[in-house]
């Protein structure tokens, strides 16, 4: 691979970095924080499982963000990327749990803005309502998974150390759940915008079964970037992983359990392709295939488990300055891609776009 293009999958990996660090709060945060599930555990589970989603899974949100705006050349695209890279590291920093779905369409929409390209209004509408459904179907679905949990539990009348053995392995098990609907549902957030200007070719893989599996430009975009969020998991979300499971409300293991099962079906629900088919083919209205903020389905069903309750430990404050950083974060990364264009077009003569 050239010595420029690799320079330039940087800013794709760093992202995915950011994204592992900050994202990786929302599959394990609940049972770390909770003291269920060691970190070391958590990390590794969630780094086998969220390449094994990108490689496998992956091609269907980053359709979405293609039709939101084709980044034509690779300069412009490493710029888009490392504007989300530096906007969810600000925010990660200070220990909020922000949307790399969110920082990566405000860079998309800063690209469009400075190459003069359309933003493609119906698309950027149907982010828009993705970013408020999605934790309002993450909270939904928590409570009546909230209630069939405890009522099951309460009827089981199980030992508690067989409980807790139970607990903890089903919090390892939706963890892994969630960990591949990550990679499948937010890949396209970290390389993305690079499959139009793909540096990569298919080359085929010949099985001992005797078939051939074509290994796509596509999934080795991804697996780059999946190995990239599996670095930011091991070495730099344990902080946000305390703000997830510990500062918004105390959760108990069941609800830690219940909030990240809510959480990863609402992201499956919006990377399925299969399920897109099948609604498709029963003629049913079909789900888009965006990708959503896993943060927002994580806090969407904490808030909704808390307000079902009744539990007055609801730490507004700290929901309140995570909702500021949902809003500022697409403005921001915004404005960075369109800073950073400029110079990387007019200081350093890069094409950021082509006509």
């Amino acid at each position: 691979m050239d010595l420029t293009v690799l320079v330039f999958l940087l800013s794709g990996l760093a992202l995915g970095w950011a994204l592992g660090a900050n994202d990786a709060a929302n599959i394990f945060g609940t049972a770390v924080g909770t003291g269920m599930v060691r970190f070391t555990t958590a990390a590794i589970v969630a780094s086998v499982f969220v390449i094994l989603g990108a490689v496998i899974s992956g091609a269907g949100a980053s359709h979405t963000l293609g039709k939101l705006g084709a980044i034509n050349a690779l300069p412009g695209a490493f710029m888009a990327a490392l504007s989300a890279a530096i906007t969810v590291y600000w925010m990660t920093k200070r220990g909020l749990s922000v949307s790399t779905s969110q920082a990566i369409v405000g860079a998309i929409v800063g690209w469009n803005i400075f190459s003069g390209k359309p933003t493609d209004s119906e698309t950027l509408t149907i982010i828009l309502l993705t970013w408020v459904a999605c934790p309002v179907i993450a909270g939904f679905i928590a409570v009546p998974l909230f209630l069939s949990t405890r009522y099951i539990v309460s009827n089981a009348k199980l030992h508690l150390i067989r409980l807790d053995a139970y607990t903890r392995f089903a919090l390892i098990a939706a963890g892994a759940f969630g960990a591949y609907s990550l990679g499948a549902n937010n890949i396209s957030n970290v390389m993305g915008v690079f499959v139009s200007s793909s540096p990569f070719t298919d080359f085929s893989i010949d099985t001992m079964m005797g078939d051939s599996y074509v290994f796509t430009s596509i999934q080795q975009l991804f697996l780059l970037g999946a190995i990239a969020i599996a670095v930011g998991i091991f070495t730099y979300s344990k902080k946000v992983m305390m703000t997830v499971g510990q500062d918004i409300v105390s959760l108990s293991p069941i609800s830690a359990w219940v909030v990240v099962t809510a959480h990863s079906i609402v992201l499956f629900l919006f990377t399925s392709q299969g399920l897109e088919n099948f609604l498709n083919g029963n003629s049913l209205p079909t789900i888009p295939l965006v990708p959503v903020s896993s943060s927002q389905a994580v806090i969407g069903a904490i808030v909704g488990i808390g307000v079902f309750t009744g539990s007055t430990n609801i730490r507004w404050r700290v929901l309140g300055s995570i909702g500021v950083g949902w809003v500022l974060t697409p403005f921001i990364a915004c404005l960075v891609c369109i800073l950073g264009l400029y110079f990387l077009q007019n200081i350093f003569n890069q094409v950021t776009f082509l006509p």
